[in-house]
């Protein structure tokens, strides 16, 4: 056992998306969608700082207006890319716990970060992710990944097909993905320096690249639910859960 370093959690923001440009900037009961996640990351104990991280002056602007910690970077192909640029502007310490925040979990439980590092107070944990037991029915959408993992809960493989194949039909157990990551920061550097690999750019799933460098990553399962947004009439659903959560005052 070692003690637990100190957490930040960086949460990559890009103006262009194919299905939801700006998406960001969606307008979610009067604030950015980037704010309502910052503000529930940053109810997370474990986090000494929370920061947006964008290449875009637009997103740059919204969130200095709302007094949102905002690292300016350039251009990735991924967010984990955008997040290791901004954790190196930041000079984050080396022995510094990096979470991956998604930009798109305006309903973001904080206890799922918690979940997400707690596993950081063993050395040999260098990367963490999230995973939920789901239906047949959700396994058998493209959009929703699954992950099995080993009896030690190692990551073993990740895909947008159903996985495993029950060939004969009895058992029809799933673990969906949820897109929560965190690094030490040796690894997130690892990471950025390898390059997308093959199962990465065959999957659209940058994940695999650790796994195909033979790089850990330990499945901590959680009863959390994660609700995204994917295009634009997600946003509606949210504002939906939102204004019956300030109904009953939650």
């Amino acid at each position: 056992m070692e003690k637990q370093q100190k957490c930040y959690g960086i949460i990559p923001a890009r103006y262009g998306s194919t299905r939801f440009p700006g998406k960001p900037l969606a307008d979610i009961s009067g604030k950015p969608m980037f704010w309502h996640v910052f503000t529930r990351a940053s109810k997370c104990p474990e986090l000494s700082q929370v920061f947006l991280a964008t290449d875009d002056e637009r997103i740059l602007s919204a969130a200095t207006a709302l007094n949102v910690p905002v690292i300016m970077t350039r251009d990735h192909p991924s967010g984990t890319d955008r997040v290791l640029e901004a954790a190196q502007l930041l000079n984050l310490p080396d022995d510094a716990i990096i979470v991956n925040i998604q930009g798109d979990e305006p309903l973001l439980e904080p206890a799922m970060l918690t979940e997400l590092v707690q596993l950081f107070v063993s050395p040999e944990i260098e990367v963490t992710t999230l995973a939920r037991k789901i239906g047949q029915s959700e396994a058998g959408n493209i959009n929703q990944v699954k992950v099995v993992f080993s009896k030690t809960g190692k990551a073993l493989y990740f895909s947008r097909l159903p996985i495993p194949c029950y060939r004969d039909g009895k058992e029809e157990l799933f673990f969906g993905h949820i897109g929560l990551y965190a690094f030490r920061m040796n690894a997130l550097r690892v990471f950025v320096a390898l390059g997308p690999s093959r199962l990465e750019i065959a999957e659209k799933l940058e994940q695999l690249r650790l796994l195909e460098n033979d790089i850990s990553i330990h499945v901590v399962l959680t009863e959390h639910k994660s609700i995204g947004v994917d295009k634009p009439e997600d946003v509606l659903t949210i504002c939906d859960i939102l204004g019956r959560r300030n109904k009953k005052n939650i």
